[in-house]
């Protein structure tokens, strides 16, 4: 069993240089998630670690169940399944960062081993980037530039393949 080390609000507060009080509110909030241990609040590496991913504007967090393949190590996340690398069982998050998401009008050959068909729900332009919300039985976000997008003419509804490697994807319990 996987043991993960629990923290005080005020040594994540200390990790992040800011008040304890600042803590407590972001647990409040539902922005980091915390363990209730009678009257006390505990958080879990796991925990801070989705906390700083979220804040890097990872976007791509689900719950999943993990449940073996053929061969493989599957996340079920609703409808869709994620091939994943770990040897964690049972409930899970998954994070997938945009970033490591390539977008493909098209299958081909390559070493990812997710490939998921969709229609893109939406795209917001942002400086030179754009994030295209594609809808593959789940909402999954990627982030490219706008000159790929324009390149594509990716637009609501366009058809589009996501691809990204099993190793992209973080599994944490």
């Amino acid at each position: 069993m996987n043991k993960d080390k629990l923290y005080t609000p005020a040594e994540i507060a200390e990790k992040l240089r800011i008040a304890k009080g600042t803590v407590y509110e972001m647990i409040k909030r539902g922005d980091l998630d915390a363990h209730h241990i009678g009257k006390h609040l505990r958080i879990s590496d796991n925990q801070f670690e989705i906390y700083l991913q979220k804040s890097k504007g990872t976007e791509n967090i689900y719950e999943a169940i993990i449940a073996q393949g053929d061969d493989e190590t599957i996340a079920e996340i609703g409808p869709v399944n994620i091939i994943v690398n770990t040897e964690l069982e049972g409930y899970v998050k998954v994070s997938i960062r945009p970033e490591d998401i390539i977008l493909s009008k098209g299958t081909f050959s390559s070493s990812a081993r997710n490939v998921h068909k969709g229609l893109v729900a939406n795209i917001i332009k942002d400086g030179n980037h754009a994030k295209v919300v594609i809808d593959i039985g789940i909402p999954i976000v990627a982030l490219i530039t706008k000159k790929s997008s324009a390149e594509m003419g990716l637009e609501k509804g366009t058809e589009l393949y996501t691809v990204f490697k099993t190793m992209a994807v973080k599994v944490y319990k």
